[in-house]
């Protein structure tokens, strides 16, 4: 497997260099997170200085193993963000062959690369497979007979979205890891919480790769909160479904044509990306575009104040 370059959403900092105006003044829907986040609320002020301690953390798990309804005999293990067992799930097996089904955001691949891995065609061929559920960018979906890799990553990073949707159940199966992400469906990314659930031994290789103390004391707090608040996650729901369809409204009248994607991002094909960026970019909001397809453009959904700036620069 070559080197795999990185892109992602974001990096507001390059696009205010190119066309002005402050950072803080943009509007980023490069990103697949929700604008509204969950309320912060009061922390207990140990949450900031004292060393986050062991029922805080149990506290955090059992919360999210209710929220997801994790299966008995799977493993939950608490991260700093996806990204960081994302970096190192390919060193729990020796080099082999991987199949990711692509297109799909390249985190992965690069991982995979960068631990001497190679690449399988075929998951039937390979050593680990890895499947993103929902897809990024297209939102697709994935079923259990799709698996068949002794290694399976199921990155459900988007998944909170549809609930039922989630292949949380096979978290009990030898060999799988599931891989949440807290910062997209509660907007809270700058928190940088994860999780890794699935096999025992897996999870706890990662713990012990991960040392003492890897989530950060508001983290736990703001996290175990969140995760048992149910009924600020169905509402959530519901605007998301909402402001999707208000979206698509606006940018397939605009020309686009809708590809997929999720309630947290939309994937449109456009005649020209580079172009659609650059002219939504002039009205300081950022997209995001595909080195892979110049057609493609996906879009976040905007912030409840943010909609008469996107409708002003698309009409």
């Amino acid at each position: 497997m070559s080197v795999v370059q990185l892109d992602h959403g974001g990096g507001l900092d390059a696009a205010a260099m190119k066309y002005g105006g402050l950072r803080h003044n943009w509007i980023d829907l490069s990103t697949g997170i929700n604008p509204v986040a969950y309320p912060l609320g009061d922390l207990p002020p140990d949450a900031w200085t004292a060393l986050p301690d062991q029922s805080a953390a149990r506290a955090l798990t059992d919360c999210a193993g209710s929220f997801w309804q994790i299966p008995q005999g799977a493993a939950i293990l608490a991260t700093p963000g996806a990204s960081a067992p994302i970096a190192m799930i390919p060193s729990l097996r020796a080099a082999g062959r991987v199949h990711i089904c692509t297109p799909t955001y390249n985190e992965h691949a690069a991982a995979f690369s960068a631990a001497g891995w190679s690449t399988a065609a075929d998951p039937r061929d390979a050593d680990a497979q890895v499947v993103v559920h929902p897809n990024n960018p297209d939102g697709r979906f994935f079923s259990t007979s799709e698996l068949h890799a002794p290694l399976r990553i199921i990155d459900e990073s988007f998944c909170d979205i549809t609930p039922e949707a989630s292949l949380i159940a096979l978290a009990a199966t030898p060999g799988t890891l599931v891989l949440k992400s807290f910062g997209k469906f509660w907007g809270l990314a700058g928190l940088r919480l994860g999780f890794v659930i699935g096999d025992p031994e897996l999870v706890d290789t990662l713990s012990q790769m991960l040392g003492p103390w890897p989530v950060a004391g508001p983290a736990l707090d703001i996290g175990a909160r969140a995760l048992a608040d149910p009924g600020w996650a169905d509402s959530t729901r519901a605007r998301l479904t909402a402001d999707t369809a208000r979206l698509d409204a606006l940018v397939t009248n605009a020309g686009a044509d809708l590809v997929g994607g999720t309630t947290l991002f939309r994937l449109y094909d456009v005649p020209d990306a580079l172009a659609w960026q650059d002219r939504l970019a002039r009205h300081h909001i950022w997209s995001r575009v595909f080195p892979y397809n110049p057609r493609w453009l996906r879009l976040g959904l905007p912030g409840p104040l943010h909609w008469p700036r996107l409708i002003s620069a698309l009409t």
